[in-house]
This record gives C-alpha cells, structure tokens and sequence, in this order.
C-alpha cells in the first residue's frame, strides 16, 4: 500500500528548520504531548512529515532539537547513525506507508561512536558499527569532518538501496545535518 505524501519533502524540511529555530531559544520541549494528541494519534493513525535517522546517544532528542510533538517525526535511532536493513526497511516503510517524503540522517559532533572508530579497536557487536564508520570516514580524524562524512556516508548508502526519486511531487528527499552539543543548532545538508 502506497500511501499519498501529505507533506512534501521542502516543507518537511522548512518544519524542521522552523522547529530548531524555536528549539534554540526555548528551555523545554515545545511539540503537543497533550492527552487530546495522544488519544487523536491513537484513533487516527500517525502521520509524520519527516524520517529522522539518528545517533542513540542520549543528548541528541530530535523531538526537542526539531520542536515536534507526538506523531510528527518517525525515529530511527542507532549508534553512529549507520545505516543497515534493518533502517532501510524502516525507511521504506515510513515512506511506503506513512508518506513521508523527507529522510534526514542527523549526525553530531563529539560522538562517542566516531570518536571509537578513530581512536580505538573495540570488539564485540560494537565493531560492527565502527568498521561501517571507519569505512565512511577512511583516515580522517578530525571529529567534525569525520562526523560529516560518516553522515554523508549514510545517506548515500540510503539513496543507493532504496528506490530514491528526486522529483519532489513522488519522490524521496534524503539529506544528512549535524547537530552541535554546544549550542543546539541543526546545520543542513552538510
């Protein structure tokens, strides 16, 4: 079942702007969490605008950093925001499904997954992520730009596997962004 976008990917993404924007000035989390939003979203489905691919680490909440609220952005969370089937098929069903038509892989600075694919050799499940890192960043160690190609890496990886049109009526934007710890801004399509 292929579902009608409701939202097209440029105003997805000016919502996304818009929310950091108010994120940056704001002391709390600013997105409808109310029980009407709840029991709407219960009754009547979710219907969220943008697909965000990110870090699992604890400091980056795109709910807050994107000021959004219940239902309003479909989550993909994994360390290092690397990319496997296991996304890909989440994106493809939020876009198949759900309709959305913006695909946003949020990266940031001073992660703890590059920061170990640079300056460390651990093993376990934990080498499956830094091996993906390493192989999206090569031998730079500078934390920013490693950062930025990691992200890059990743939506690479999604425009290859997944049928991505550019149009914007059908198809399926993916753009990578980075977010600073420090002061909370969201830099697009880096």
């Amino acid at each position: 079942m292929h579902q009608v976008p409701t939202v097209s990917a440029d105003l997805a993404l000016q919502m996304l702007k818009q929310g950091n924007a108010q994120y940056l000035t704001s002391n709390q989390g600013g997105g409808d969490i109310s029980p009407e939003k709840r029991q709407d979203a219960l009754a009547n489905g979710q219907h969220p605008y943008a697909v965000v691919v990110t870090c699992s680490d604890s400091r980056v909440i795109p709910e807050y950093i994107f000021h959004a609220g219940i239902g309003d952005l479909f989550i993909i969370r994994v360390a290092g925001n690397v990319i496997d089937d296991h996304q890909l098929g989440s994106i493809e069903y939020a876009a198949e499904h759900l309709g959305i038509r913006l695909v946003v892989v949020l990266g940031h600075d001073h992660c703890g997954a590059v920061d170990a694919a640079i300056n460390h050799d651990p093993d376990g499940y934990i080498k499956f992520i830094t091996d993906e890192i390493r192989s999206a960043i090569g031998a730079e160690t500078d934390d920013y730009r490693a950062c930025c190609l990691n992200v890059r890496h990743s939506v690479a990886q999604i425009e290859s596997s997944l049928e991505v049109q550019h149009e914007e009526e059908h198809g399926l934007r993916v753009i990578g962004a980075l977010y600073r710890l420090e002061s909370g801004k969201v830099e697009f399509e880096i």
